[in-house]
């Protein structure tokens, strides 16, 4: 018998975190199940795919800051791609008339692109499909008209998902924490644990580094592209502060990193003994084992990082326009003793740098938290489809009883 069918949707629009985990949350599935992944934004070079899943590329849509669509072709408005990008989807559908259909945020997010989702699902649904919401550990919480978009959510969910599948160890965050309708949802929620990237699989296939001669400080920013003020700090801290006092400093500035901002940190590179510049590396976990302190944004995939390696770390939350999840995943480790966090309002050279020499001496401490998300999500949906695919039981005939 054929495998059943999972048609996977993902939009990451500023970063690169939810494209990261859909890639492992789509591998996993695919040891149980045909996937066919559904790409709504820039897929950058070098991500290897999951084996046994088939990509999809939509015409690529991101937001800015300011919650504006963006599209990322050039030849097209984004309001010409979402109508292309709404046609292949159902067309999609209409082709695959998969068993599951697996979107990513929404309708807790991602609320730009309900004129592609909620067709989807509503022909997932009419189909007999099974409807599966995938969410992170914590949801933005602060936007202007929160409880309206709470409610709306909440609302659409009863109407369109069969299940909720909260990535995250519920002893560590909630979604009840992060979203509070009027009315209640009626979905389903499952609790996977975290999703760990490419866990085991990219660690045996990349080289481990050598331990530095010199103390290293790793400076990343996830995707890069909205990186560029802590990255420059870092190389600047590097040369006012860190140089001297004999600790080295690889950045590794991701592939969305502005050209410009790139070029500045060759630059200086060049100029800055110690100082060490990468677009990408192989396995930023194995860099982490061997440095001495990591400096990042507090992602979730970040996070999830800097708690395998157990690295000393200092997270500087990204926390501009609406976006507060960062920093309320940075409290939360914080208070947990696992990390130490600096505002980015405080993440200058010379705040940067004190807070790296105050770093090397701090020992974090350890978090014992469920990281099996991407085999417990396969498992969640294999239980879930056969579910719904059982004939109800028997019920017992009713006895005709004969009046003599």
């Amino acid at each position: 018998m054929s495998r059943p069918t999972v048609l996977f949707y993902c939009q990451h629009s500023l970063g690169l975190g939810h494209l990261v985990r859909s890639f492992a949350l789509a591998g996993a599935l695919a040891e149980r199940f045909r996937v066919v992944l559904l790409n709504g934004g820039r897929l950058p070079r070098g991500l290897p795919v999951p084996p046994g899943v088939a990509v999809e590329s939509l015409p690529p849509l991101g937001m800015d800051l300011d919650g504006t669509l963006v599209s990322r072709d050039g030849r097209r408005s984004p309001e010409r791609a979402l109508e292309l990008r709404r046609e292949r989807i159902l067309a999609l559908h209409g082709r695959l008339r998969p068993d599951v259909v697996f979107v990513e945020l929404f309708p807790f997010g991602r609320k730009k692109f309900a004129t592609e989702l909620v067709p989807l699902l509503e022909a997932a649904r009419d189909a007999g499909a099974l409807t599966v919401c995938s969410l992170r550990d914590i949801l933005v919480g602060s936007r202007r008209d929160q409880a309206k978009f709470d409610e709306r959510a909440s609302v659409t969910a009863n109407r369109l998902l069969d299940a909720i599948l909260v990535h995250s160890d519920p002893q560590f965050a909630r979604l009840e924490e992060s979203c509070r309708p009027a009315t209640p949802l009626d979905v389903p929620v499952h609790y996977t644990g975290f999703v760990v990237p490419g866990r085991d699989k990219a660690r045996a296939l990349a080289p481990t580094p050598v331990p530095p001669r010199l103390p290293r400080v790793v400076v990343s920013a996830g995707g890069g592209a909205y990186g560029g003020a802590l990255l420059r700090a870092g190389a600047e801290a590097h040369r006012l502060e860190l140089a001297g006092a004999g600790i080295d400093m690889r950045i590794v500035a991701g592939p969305f990193l502005a050209d410009a901002d790139w070029q500045a940190l060759r630059d200086a590179a060049r100029e800055q003994p110690g100082l060490d510049v990468r677009r990408s590396v192989p396995d930023l976990p194995a860099e982490l084992r061997t440095a001495a302190a990591s400096v990042s944004q507090c992602g979730y995939n970040t996070t999830l990082d800097l708690l395998r390696t157990g690295v000393p770390a200092l997270v500087v939350p990204f926390a501009e326009g609406e976006e507060d999840e960062q920093t309320r995943r940075a409290e939360r480790l914080e208070r947990l003793g696992a990390v130490r966090v600096l505002p980015a309002d405080r993440a200058d050279a010379a705040g940067l740098g004190g807070a790296i020499k105050e770093l090397l001496a701090f020992r974090p401490a350890a978090v014992a938290l469920d990281l099996d998300g991407a085999r417990s999500t396969a498992l969640t949906v294999a239980n879930l489809l056969a579910r719904a695919d059982a004939p109800p039981p028997d019920r017992a005939r009713p006895v005709l009883r004969v009046a003599s």
